[in-house]
């Protein structure tokens, strides 16, 4: 194994409270009953980052995404004093990615303005639907207009520092037919975000929807949608470069390619999870990839007798090859060779029998410096990634 190098860091700051629970959501949120302990939970986010510097290894951001949750729920002022405490810890050069998630509704789209002010540069808005029975069904507490509105105004606000916005949309909703999604995804085009991220609704366990599932529509109507909507895309000057991703050339989200990438990230907030790369030392002569996890619920999290961390695992290298094209292969830009044993410390010839056969199947093609998926291999990606296990 050769030693590891160091690849580009970011940081993710996780806001748990949201208004309700949405009962497709399985992330780690939490509905807001009694009011929200904004400047307590800032002062834990940044003594979590403290006790993470070491994990820093001297470089500098990347980039910032901040998500949830709703981060939106927070004050102007709270997200100044998150992102000014992350300056006064680690190097932020000029013109970093700052993202921050928002909700569409009145009260948050009124805080936008400051939200640019206190140092984000590109929001990620939750639209999810423009028809109001679907948002409704999805639990979502805005209706279209207040989704237009909010997409408006992030447009109004690229004068004033925003550098880039994206709207969320899902398709595949319940009952939701071909003509449906792609009336949905043109008012999305019609209000021309420079990036779109495009997603499948998707039943996970442990949520409402798990327990009482509702109708999507069968494949045949959702290959359909993702083929017509992939088209639509396309010829209104959009980019697919990531299985759900498309952007306008150049608004690319720098801190999704870093993940994909197999990039580091350090994540604080509850239930936070990161992605580290540690130095070789004596102990470790090559160096390792470690994953990390905080204490999930709030109540734990800001409990001042015990640490933020809830546990760290060291990535076997066994393990490496699959994590690492999970991420390199969601991605349709091509992948350097190096990177694989830059960022896993293994020989390529660690997976030359997995990406031969990849490449007879038609899921992959090679030149001598790059691999890169095919269209086939995107629309079989989960077949693509079980050569690796």
């Amino acid at each position: 194994m050769t030693v590891l190098q160091l690849p580009p860091l970011s940081l993710y700051i996780h806001i748990p409270w949201c208004v309700q629970k949405c009962p497709y959501c399985d992330f780690n949120s939490h509905a807001v009953k009694q009011g929200i302990p904004e400047a307590e939970y800032i002062a834990h986010l940044l003594a979590d980052l403290d006790q993470d510097l070491a994990l820093v290894q001297g470089r500098p951001l990347h980039s910032i995404f901040i998500g949830g949750g709703t981060p939106s729920t927070f004050s102007a002022e709270g997200i100044a004093a998150i992102l000014s405490g992350v300056r006064d810890r680690i190097k932020m050069p000029a013109g970093t990615e700052v993202t921050m998630e928002a909700n569409p509704g009145t009260v948050e789209a009124s805080r936008f303005a400051g939200y640019v002010a206190a140092g984000v540069t590109r929001f990620s808005i939750g639209v999810q639907s423009f028809q109001a029975s679907q948002l409704q069904a999805l639990g979502r507490i805005h209706n279209p207009a207040q989704a237009r509105r909010a997409a408006e105004l992030a447009t109004q606000l690229r004068s004033e520092g925003l550098a880039s916005f994206n709207l969320d949309l899902m398709h595949g909703l319940p009952q939701q037919d071909v003509s449906a999604a792609l009336a949905d995804l043109q008012q999305a085009i019609d209000l021309a975000p420079p990036h779109l991220s495009w997603y499948q609704l998707t039943i996970e366990p442990n949520t409402a929807f798990a327990s009482r599932p509702p109708v999507l529509p069968e494949d045949e109507a959702l290959w359909d949608i993702q083929e017509q909507g992939h088209a639509l895309l396309t010829a209104a000057g959009y980019q697919q470069y990531e299985t759900s991703a498309y952007s306008k050339a150049g608004y690319q989200c720098a801190h999704n390619l870093n993940y994909w990438r197999f990039g580091d990230y350090l994540g604080i907030g509850c239930g936070a999870h990161g992605k580290i790369t540690l130095s070789a030392d004596a102990q470790n002569p090559a160096g390792s990839v470690r994953r990390t996890v905080k204490i999930k619920h709030p109540k734990g999290y800001m409990d001042l007798s015990r640490g933020y961390l809830d546990s760290t695992t060291a990535v076997a290298a066994d393990d490496l090859p699959f994590e690492f094209f999970m991420n390199r292969f969601r991605l349709l830009e091509a992948c350097p060779k190096a990177d694989f044993t830059a960022y896993t410390g293994l020989p390529v010839e660690t997976v030359a029998p997995a990406l031969a056969r990849a490449v007879q199947l038609g899921l992959v093609s090679e030149t001598p410096q790059h691999w890169q998926i095919t269209p086939q291999g995107v629309r079989y990606l989960n077949e693509l990634l079980q050569l690796f296990l």
